[in-house]
């Protein structure tokens, strides 16, 4: 009768204490279960995926991420890695129901032994499940009303996803230090490879940071702790635990996508450019696949041409050179090799897209230009004799030559070859000072809006930027083409799909689909037969002129050299027929470059480049238009070279009227100064 008594109450006992816990729980889900995040979005979880930058040949430049983190499906995560934070974080994962009530008895029974000083550890009781809950929905605060939450959205999670997507929510969303989150991004961070490539030693590593995900000096003993745990579990045998255990932890000090240094000023361009044209949240979250134009070789042919230079100056001096360099395909605008300084790290200003500079002489084939198209043929005789003219300010000006030396009339090849800069005033006094400018700003050099038009912009004092400089002389070998830089290819989202011209529509991928056509494409900028006596001229300034610096062995260069006033700027601008490179050298605050200082400095830079580029290319002509005429004639008089056979012959492309110079006889050269007009 006793027995049956004490059972009876045990009974009712259990009984009422299950009614309890029941009506307990009902409460609890009543007052904290109403107003719950909606969990049923974690269906199409697309977590924070790092943006990676490509290099035109597929090598990983960089990434950008607030999160990184590399996503994978469950499918492809190693079996190891799942057993390892199984066996370090929920041993009972695959059978509880969200919450793990032999877990909470026993993390109860060890925290109340270790309050009594026994040995043991303090334990929590949070399931996998409940971390997903708390990771995804709610705050990290100690209450019991967050832990009344949690245990409630960790049961409704159970009830509504597998347990497989459940682990791959947490292996994906965790954060396991050093900005990793998710074991795809902590295998690259910690261990530089994929999670595939894991070892069981690692994999145990991965599964002990949950816990202290910053803590280093206790790494090998949690990693130990954890194989112990996989042995207990069953996941590995014990001489496989004891192998792992022996095995060194060479963890990186942190990986990133470590980026040369040749490649930060045109990774930065792109970061700037798809900032605002997408935003920062999209760029850095989204997962986006970007292939650029940068070609990694010809990128460091360039760095080291300019540095080899800025090197050989800066040696023994305090106060730096610097200089920029960028090359690009004059028909696409694809750019292929860009450096805006020294280097990156002591300043991220970008020279080749940011620095606006006075041009000097690199501004006169756009002069030039304005005169051919004006009827004036390459072999136009232009005075080389004393001018004298006003400024605005009425005082005296009389501009002279590098050489302080008059030469009498020239052919207008001649002078632009030699970057002459009298008869260059003489020939904008005679187009027009408006004229002049006018080609460079249609070619895009100048703004269209400047204030100020005058003679000294006509001779380089302007100010533009390499890049811009670049592009407008992309303009003379492309068929008379105005063209956008181009950083990036394209770009895919996170799926694979391809993001459009302007970046904010995504298209799905069709068999037999094509580029949509141009709506629209532009008139030429200048006629081609007049774009090809330019560029027959800028190859004369490489072979026989002021640029003989950028020669390039065993292939056919144009170019143009530029020096600013007291040569505190200089500049080369030069080009193939499928690749141009511009070159500027000076300090950040204008100051003359010194004695021996000039613009072969930056020919040499191009030279250089372009060797290393060019090399095992096979030599390409550059394209002549129909309806030109090529003669043999006298560099020096432009005259027919049956008529004036001495001195250097060259052969010269003439429009349709257009002819060689009559005999020496015929016209003299005149002297003596010459008034102009008010500069």
């Amino acid at each position: 009768m006793k027995i049956r008594k004490v059972l009876r109450i045990f009974l009712n006992t259990v009984f009422w204490g299950f009614t309890f816990a029941i009506a307990a729980l009902a409460v609890l889900v009543l007052i904290y279960g109403n107003d719950l995040p909606d969990y049923k979005k974690l269906a199409t979880y697309a977590p924070p995926v790092a943006t990676r930058l490509y290099a035109s040949d597929g090598a990983l430049l960089i990434e950008y991420a607030e999160e990184r983190r590399v996503f994978i499906d469950y499918e492809d995560i190693p079996v190891q890695v799942v057993n390892a934070f199984v066996a370090a974080e929920d041993q009972n994962f695959w059978t509880h129901p969200g919450i793990d009530v032999q877990g909470i008895i026993r993390a109860a029974t060890n925290n109340a032994l270790g309050m009594l000083g026994f040995k043991s550890s303090f334990s929590g009781a949070s399931t996998i499940t409940q971390q997903v809950a708390k990771n995804f929905f709610l705050s990290s605060e100690r209450t019991m009303s967050r832990k009344i939450k949690e245990a409630i959205l960790a049961l409704r999670l159970e009830r509504t996803f597998s347990k497989q997507h459940i682990m791959t929510l947490y292996l994906n969303q965790i954060f396991l230090g050093a900005r990793a989150y998710g074991v795809g991004s902590a295998a690259l961070m910690y261990f530089n490879k994929p999670v595939s490539e894991l070892s069981l030693a690692e994999c145990a590593f991965l599964a002990s940071l949950p816990k202290a995900p910053n803590a280093r000096d206790r790494a090998i003993e949690r990693r130990n702790y954890v194989l112990r745990r996989m042995v207990e579990e069953g996941f590995v045998t014990k001489e496989q635990a004891m192998s792992a255990a022996a095995e060194p932890l060479n963890i990186n000090s942190g990986f990133t996508a470590q980026m040369e240094p040749e490649f930060q000023y045109f990774a930065e361009d792109v970061r700037r450019q798809l900032v605002g044209k997408i935003g920062r949240e999209k760029l850095y979250n989204d997962g986006l696949y970007i292939k650029t134009t940068i070609v990694p070789d010809l990128q460091r042919a360039a760095s080291a041409a300019l540095n080899k230079e800025l090197d050989k100056y800066n040696e023994g001096r305090s106060e730096k050179l610097q200089g920029a360099i960028i090359a690009m395909n004059p028909h696409t605008g694809r750019i292929v090799a860009m450096s805006g300084g020294r280097s990156f790290a002591d300043s991220s200003f970008n020279r080749a897209t940011q620095a606006m500079r006075q041009i000097g002489s690199t501004i006169k084939p756009f002069v030039y230009l304005a005169a051919l198209e004006r009827g004036m043929s390459p072999q136009t005789l232009i005075l080389d004799a004393p001018i004298v003219g006003m400024r605005e300010d009425n005082s005296q000006w009389k501009p002279e030559n590098y050489d302080k030396k008059f030469l009498g009339n020239m052919p207008l090849r001649l002078v632009l070859e030699t970057s002459r800069n009298v008869p260059a005033v003489r020939l904008v006094e005679q187009i027009g000072v408006a004229n002049a400018i006018e080609v460079a700003q249609r070619f895009g050099v100048y703004p269209d809006n400047l204030s100020n038009i005058n003679l000294s912009l006509a001779l380089g004092s302007g100010e533009t930027t390499l890049e811009r400089l670049v592009l407008g002389y992309s303009a003379f070998v492309n068929g008379g083409r105005a063209i956008q830089p181009k950083l990036v290819d394209y770009i895919e989202d996170r799926y694979g799909r391809v993001l459009n011209g302007n970046e904010s529509k995504i298209v799905d991928w069709v068999d037999g689909m094509m580029p949509p056509e141009n709506s629209h494409i532009a008139d030429p900028l200048s006629d081609e037969q007049s774009l090809y006596q330019i560029v027959s001229i800028l190859q004369g300034v490489v072979e026989r002129g002021t640029g003989k610096q950028a020669r390039v062995y065993g292939h056919t260069i144009a170019g143009k050299t530029g020096t600013t006033n007291d040569v505190k700027d200089v500049w080369f601008v030069g080009f193939s027929k499928n690749l141009i490179a511009g070159v500027y050298l000076g300090f950040d605050t204008p100051r003359p470059l010194g004695a021996g200082a000039g613009s072969h400095m930056a020919a040499r830079v191009f030279s250089d480049f372009m060797g290393k580029a060019l090399d095992g290319e096979k030599d390409q002509a550059f394209a002549v238009p129909n309806g030109l005429t090529f003669m043999r004639v006298n560099r020096r008089s432009g005259v027919a070279a049956s008529q004036d056979p001495d001195g250097t012959i060259i052969t010269e492309a003439f429009k349709p009227g257009q002819k060689p110079n009559p005999a020496p006889s015929a016209h003299a050269a005149e002297t003596g100064p010459v008034m102009g007009g008010v500069f």
